[in-house]
């Protein structure tokens, strides 16, 4: 277990830590919404632009070498800290993208692109797409979308109300007609973590493929993907300690070099003429165009920082820190958390309700003492409207949160309603 000595170690490791908001100490409670950058991340972009920037498979001269190198040994790291090949880890932007590459991949297949390979992953009249009601608006949208290209069925998992997924007719929901089960691994509004192994063995009992968003698991979570069986996965970057502008889409390899690529051009093809193309196989297929090189170094950076103190240690602090929200929270009068109960397992997102107040101002309330938490209906609009609600507030924390943290902002709480004249 880290001890208060370490937390306050990783604590001085992240620069923006250091900044009073309203006079106050930050008290930083959003890292479901991105996680903020230790000094190690912000040094190695730093040094890649000083020494290293390139283009990367492009050049033979050394520094082309260099950057691709970088570039290589990002993909090899961060496959190995989520129990993947190299091979089987292609770049995107985000994990929104890297959904999209496999709905939109799939729909392609089904309109007869990618050849005789990519007819695995043809949907049409008759078949079903399955995903959860607690889907961030990023695993939702795209199969919704390769629905209406395709005319498969969308159906989906619905919710109980103790904030885990109702899986009394998964036998029903996801049957023979399924092609793809999506879902998330940890929802990002409840903290909720879901039974991939139980979803996985159904999915396969009927032979369709599992599309798993990884963004809240990776981050706080031992992840070993291929322990958990999953077909495709996506995560993004910045909600790990990296930066912006870089995530991941694994996917078992047989099938991403199967699956037609949605964007095309540079660096992707192996031959074309003035007719037609042919693609590489992956990564590369999935790769067109410029890289985000410096990111890629950043996140590596990230994922090594997050694999020094280990993430069954990080987990078990993170595991804490819920702990102590959950209960702080349930401790105030008049705000009702949706979620899992206290004794389920669930990483440090909670989201609440405090009645009579708008979560807008529950967070200016919050705020004008520091401490950032994040408002809204969290792009899963579905999920709130299960619950009766437009909006929530959500505290989430991240391997640098303390109890200190915790504390500060369970007092800031219990002040919101009395601030609005409410007893």
């Amino acid at each position: 277990m880290l001890s208060p000595a370490d937390i306050d170690r990783i604590r001085n490791d992240f620069p923006i830590l250091d900044r009073e908001v309203g006079g106050a100490r930050l008290v930083y409670l959003d890292s479901g919404a991105t996680a903020q950058k230790p000094h190690q991340v912000i040094d190695a972009i730093d040094e890649f632009y000083q020494r290293r920037n390139a283009a990367v498979h492009r050049g033979a001269h050394q520094l082309a070498v260099d950057a691709t190198d970088a570039f290589e040994a990002g993909r090899e790291a961060v496959a190995a800290f989520v129990g993947a090949a190299a091979d089987e880890v292609c770049w995107t932007k985000n994990a929104t993208e890297a959904l999209n590459v496999v709905a939109l991949g799939m729909a392609h297949a089904s309109a007869g692109l990618g050849g005789a390979e990519a007819q695995r992953f043809r949907l049409g009249p008759g078949d079903s797409i399955v995903v959860t009601e607690m889907e961030h608006h990023a695993n939702l949208i795209p199969w919704q979308q390769a629905a209406a290209l395709t005319g498969a069925q969308l159906r989906w998992l619905p919710l109980s109300d103790d904030g885990q997924l109702d899986l009394s007719e998964l036998d029903t929901i996801v049957d023979e007609t399924t092609k793809v089960l999506a879902f998330t691994h940890v929802s990002n509004v409840l903290g909720t973590i879901n039974p991939v192994d139980r979803l996985v063995d159904r999915a396969r009992a009927v032979g369709a493929y599992t599309v798993l968003d990884a963004c809240q698991s990776v981050p706080h979570l031992p992840v070993d993907l291929h322990d958990l069986r999953v077909d495709f996965a996506a995560f993004s970057g910045h909600k790990m300690l990296g930066p912006t502008g870089i995530g991941a889409l694994y996917g078992r390899s047989e099938l991403l070099d199967a699956l037609p690529p949605v964007i095309t051009g540079g660096s992707m093809i192996t031959t074309v003429d003035m007719e037609s193309a042919a693609f590489m196989p992956a990564p590369q297929r999935f790769e067109a165009g410029t890289q985000p090189i410096a990111e890629i170094v950043g996140l590596h950076a990230a994922v090594d920082y997050l694999s020094y103190y280990g993430m069954e240690e990080l987990a078990a602090h993170e595991a804490q820190t819920a702990s102590r929200l959950i209960d702080g929270i349930a401790q105030i009068p008049a705000i009702r958390r949706i979620g899992p109960p206290a004794d389920e397992a669930s990483i440090a997102a909670v989201s609440f309700d405090v009645d009579g107040v708008h979560a807008h101002d529950v967070g200016q309330v919050l705020d004008s003492r520091g401490i950032a938490v994040r408002v809204g209906h969290h792009c899963a609009q579905p999920l709130h409207r299960r619950y009766g609600l437009t909006a929530t507030t959500r505290a989430s924390a991240s391997v640098f949160t303390t109890e200190a943290d915790c504390d500060a902002f369970l007092a800031a709480l219990a002040e919101v309603r009395p601030f609005f004249g409410l007893s």
